[in-house]
């Protein structure tokens, strides 16, 4: 498994243990939940990440005294590959954009998969997540080594040869496995001229492709959507076209479950929620200086507060609106999330004279758990999001999403009918104010209902969600497409089976 991003993987065995969590986003998440799924299941799994040292020492501060994993078995230390070099050692925060800093980093981290940790390893399947991995499927290609590619977010960088090899990195050698901006001549002709395009690269050289939402494929395959760009969209076509294309639903990690997060300042299960959640929510107002009121409905933004996202300046667009609207009956509005326009929100806040109804602040494991268990809504106005895990976990929480009714949201999120007893959350289909309102109005009327009605659809919401959403699922669609490129049954990815001698699997 190679990726920039993972959350709460522990390093080393005993009560010694460091705690591995470098996070940017959802991407985190996703890893940490489908490498432990997998470990579980017995697959020899090695996981290859960059070394963020100030990352890991901050975490491992906030994450002090508390334990949130909830795994049955930690991954050995000899199965944790860190890439070694000064880009990715000093960072105090992580960031998801594709800006020069980023491809840095990138690169100095691929060309410590490619020249140190693959041959280490010698894995028989590499699992390479978004553009940040980008070189590695073409790599695998060249040497024969099966590989598949999870599709995360739509941005990519596009990079000429010469700048890889500048990085150390000996593209000379797969060239002819990339994909570039125009149809290649030669090598020569192509290095200094002909920019690759990173995330279709990764496409296009692995055997696989796979995104996290089936709803999300088919926006983004379709010939109409530009969502991506011509390459991109051109790619997916064709995977699309000859079967290399899937959807798996993302992992998620068993230890979001307000019932044994030891994050929380009570944890409660579905039968014990209301209490439970009025004693977080308590908590949280306190934590962020807001008003303590248990009866103010609390609306949270857990996504990247990312101003080149269209959901989040409708957010941004919209915050003024909402405190003003809802101002009787007290909404309470919380950002935990780091991003270029946490500062345009925290000094909307503050013109608005709003501190006591709204608050902003710095990712931060234990807050973010807590939110979740304190909110009653989660705001997810995002357009296509590639895998609504923000909504999977609030509804394990009972905190309700109120999202748009595209990507990835679909899949897991129907508008509720309390009458029928019937869906999980409010959604509104024309992406503007006017839905995004609309859809919160909803969320309102919903609020003000009697606590029985209320109690019992948000039962309702966490006892299925326990169902629904089972890593176990995620796991076992995973190692079918593993053994599907490699060619043997599923059975013998397994460390407790007895495979013949010729099939050995490390992934």
């Amino acid at each position: 498994m190679v990726t920039t991003e993972v959350t709460f993987v522990p390093h080393g065995m005993g009560s010694d243990s460091r705690t591995i969590s470098a996070r940017a986003g959802g991407l985190g998440d996703i890893c940490a939940a489908q490498i432990h799924a997998l470990y579980e299941r017995g697959i020899d799994v090695h996981l290859a990440m960059p070394n963020y040292r100030d990352v890991f020492k901050i975490n491992s501060q906030r994450m002090s005294g508390i334990d949130i994993r909830g795994h049955k078995q930690e991954i050995p230390e000899s199965r944790i590959h860190l890439a070694q070099d000064r880009s990715f050692y000093y960072h105090p925060k992580l960031f998801s954009n594709t800006d020069r800093e980023n491809i840095r980093i990138s690169l100095a981290f691929q060309r410590e998969v490619i020249n140190r940790i693959i041959p280490e390893v010698q894995p028989d399947l590499i699992h390479c997540y978004d553009w940040m991995t980008g070189l590695i499927p073409a790599m695998a290609r060249r040497n024969g080594i099966a590989c598949l590619f999870t599709l995360y977010r739509l941005d990519s960088p596009r990079l000429l040869l010469s700048t890889i090899e500048e990085r150390g990195i000996d593209a000379a050698s797969f060239w002819q496995h990339c994909y570039y901006c125009r149809m290649p001549v030669n090598y020569q002709e192509t290095r200094s001229t002909n920019p690759l395009d990173m995330l279709t690269s990764g496409m296009f050289a692995s055997g696989l492709t796979v995104t996290l939402s089936q709803t999300f494929l088919k926006a983004c395959a379709d010939a109409q959507c530009q969502l991506g760009g011509p390459l991109l969209n051109a790619e997916l076509q064709h995977k699309l076209r000859s079967g290399n294309l899937c959807a798996v639903a993302p992992a998620l990690d068993p230890s979001f479950n307000p019932a044994i997060d030891r994050a929380l300042a009570r944890t409660y299960g579905p039968d014990t929620h209301y209490a439970g959640k009025l004693f977080n929510k308590l908590q949280l107002q306190e934590t962020l200086n807001l008003h303590m009121d248990s009866t103010a409905p609390v609306c949270f933004w857990p996504t990247r507060l990312d101003g080149t996202r269209p959901g989040c300046r409708l957010m941004a667009d919209t915050l003024a609106v909402i405190l003003d609207r809802y101002r009787e009956q007290r909404l309470q509005v919380v950002f935990v999330a780091d991003g270029d326009c946490q500062a345009h929100v925290r000094a909307m806040i503050d013109r608005l004279h709003a501190a006591d109804r709204a608050a902003v602040c710095d990712f931060d494991a234990r807050r973010y758990r807590l939110a979740y268990a304190g909110a009653d809504f989660v705001l997810m106005p995002l357009y296509l999001d590639p895998c609504a895990l923000p909504c999977r976990i609030g509804q394990r929480y009972g905190a309700l999403p109120i999202a748009f009714n595209a990507g990835a949201i679909r899949d897991c999120v129907a508008h509720l009918d309390a009458e029928s007893n019937s869906g999980t959350g409010f959604l509104f289909d024309y992406f503007d104010a006017s839905g995004f309102l609309w859809a919160i109005d909803q969320a309102m009327v919903f609020y003000r209902r009697s606590r029985d009605v209320r109690s019992s659809q948000v039962q309702r919401i966490m006892s299925d969600s326990l169902v629904r959403f089972d890593a176990g699922e995620t796991a076992r669609h995973s190692i079918g497409l593993y053994a599907r490129l490699l060619g043997c049954p599923p059975a013998h990815l397994i460390a407790d089976a007895e495979p013949s001698a010729d099939v050995q699997i490390a992934a």
